[in-house]
């Protein structure tokens, strides 16, 4: 039976390996497309700053499980 801790778990890996698929993706753009070198910097950026984002609502998460448990 799945529990709701395996769904986030996998939620969670889905998340980091999109992202850092997503951050490979653009720095192989960013060497090969140097007119829109720009676009692609600021994907990347874009892209650290949603992991940044995403893995914070998980530690809240963690955080206000163990505090109310």
């Amino acid at each position: 039976m799945v529990t709701m801790d395996d769904i986030s778990t996998a939620i969670i890996a889905l998340v980091r390996l999109g992202a850092a698929a997503r951050f490979v993706y653009c720095m192989v753009r960013l060497t090969a497309a140097e007119e829109q070198a720009a676009q692609y910097k600021k994907r990347a950026k874009n892209t650290v700053i949603f992991y940044i984002i995403a893995e914070s609502i998980w530690q809240i998460k963690d955080l206000i499980l163990y505090y109310y448990s």
